[in-house]
């Protein structure tokens, strides 16, 4: 669910939120500083750098992050009147986390980052600052999951590889990568807290299988790969569980698990091959 600066939105029954960050815009232009942040945290049951492939999370995140898209996407919100006029509509801009799938161009995300974008409205910010026009193609609310799409001519794209998210076992390292706040391919690192879990997705549909993790996600990780030692993304980060107002314990973490992410492709590469065979 999409939280916005001028109303946060938070699920009174599970006390997530969705982790992309939302700001409004007030017509002031300027040229966003690219800031690296990597911000390790310690681990209970393993180290990060104590992987049976040998990768230090150093090593992840220089093959990885390059992957790893800041989501932009022009979005209208109904704001209530207070004289009992019809509502109004309020554009704002919702910021998020994505990552290439493979090299044509298609990018996985959150469905409520862009949710509400029309035609248009969404861009992808690359590294170095390469802007990037992008439509979406495929998305499931039921899920949590959308998939954008580029014009690949000109860019240099190294897909992440979407692992076996049934293989993780609690007490595994995990890695996030994501643009918490707008700052770009930030790195936190945890483990998986437990399996199994259930969210609740912005249409108010459960979400089944869910990944918990203690790896620190905040607004703007949504959409971000949730990644395992070997550098695989296992899961998609999706939303945060926090305490009662005022609480300063540590948010949960919650991501949607790759297997599902990879039964998205599978049914949007059947549709786009009935579609080109004309039926």
């Amino acid at each position: 669910m999409r939280s916005f600066l001028l109303s946060p939105v938070v699920s009174a029954a599970i006390g997530g939120i969705a982790v992309a960050g939302v700001f409004l815009v007030l017509g002031v232009t300027g040229r966003r500083t690219i800031t690296t942040v990597i911000d390790e945290a310690p681990l209970t049951a393993a180290s990060a750098s104590d992987v049976a492939s040998g990768l230090t999370p150093y090593e992840i995140y220089e093959h990885d992050a390059p992957s790893v898209v800041l989501v932009r996407a022009n979005v209208d919100q109904s704001v209530a009147d207070p004289f009992e006029l019809p509502s109004a509509q309020q554009t704002g801009v919702s910021t998020g986390s994505g990552f290439v799938v493979d090299r044509q161009g298609d990018i996985l995300t959150n469905y409520h980052v862009v949710a509400g974008a029309g035609s248009g409205r969404v861009s992808v910010e690359f590294e170095h600052g390469v802007m990037k026009t992008a439509r979406v193609v495929g998305e499931d609310p039921s899920v949590d999951l959308a998939l954008l799409r580029v014009q690949a001519r000109g860019l240099s794209l190294d897909p992440l590889e979407l692992g076996n998210s049934a293989t993780a076992r609690v007490g595994d390292v995990t890695l996030a990568i994501g643009d918490p706040f707008g700052l770009d391919r930030t790195l936190t690192t945890g483990i998986v807290s437990a399996l199994q879990r259930q969210i609740t997705g912005s249409d108010g549909v459960s979400i089944d299988n869910v990944i918990q993790t203690d790896a620190p996600l905040d607004p703007g990780s949504s959409g971000g790969p949730l990644i395992d030692a070997a550098g695989n993304v296992i899961g998609i980060s999706s939303q945060i569980q926090t305490g009662a107002p005022g609480d300063d314990g540590v948010p949960v973490g919650f991501a949607v698990p790759s297997n599902t992410a990879k039964a998205l492709l599978s049914r949007l590469e059947g549709t786009a091959a009935r579609l080109r065979r004309g039926r």
